[in-house]
């Protein structure tokens, strides 16, 4: 089945820390860079941070030095481990492709961050 499985979501105050894992099909994992985005209340999904196959990373400036994105290849998996969350980090949290293929958008993950 041709799927991405997100979790590892939930409520935290401002300052706390979660960690995101994304579980991926063969297919859709090996060998594409694979990233995480996410979608804040009325807003569009952006971009939050990508990793090659051969794990060379990139993030987002509202994230880059507080969230650290990681694979495991022979598991298929994706994750975000995400540390001094900001109220603005709230959103839900999704992994695709980079670019994102439109059909394997999973229901995502939702963080919520307090004040």
């Amino acid at each position: 089945q041709v799927q991405l499985v997100e979790s590892g979501g939930g409520l935290v105050q401002a300052g706390g820390s979660l960690r995101l894992s994304c579980a991926a099909s063969e297919i859709i994992f090996s060998p594409y860079t694979m990233a995480w985005y996410r979608q804040a209340p009325g807003k569009q999904r952006e971009w939050v941070a990508h990793i090659t196959s051969s794990s060379v990373t990139n993030y987002a400036d509202s994230v880059k030095g507080r969230f650290t994105i990681s694979r495991d290849n022979a598991k298929k998996m994706v994750y975000l481990q995400m540390n001094s969350l900001k109220p603005e980090d709230t959103a839900v949290y999704y992994c695709n492709r980079v670019p994102a293929v439109g059909y394997y958008w999973g229901k995502g993950t939702l963080v919520t961050v307090s004040s």
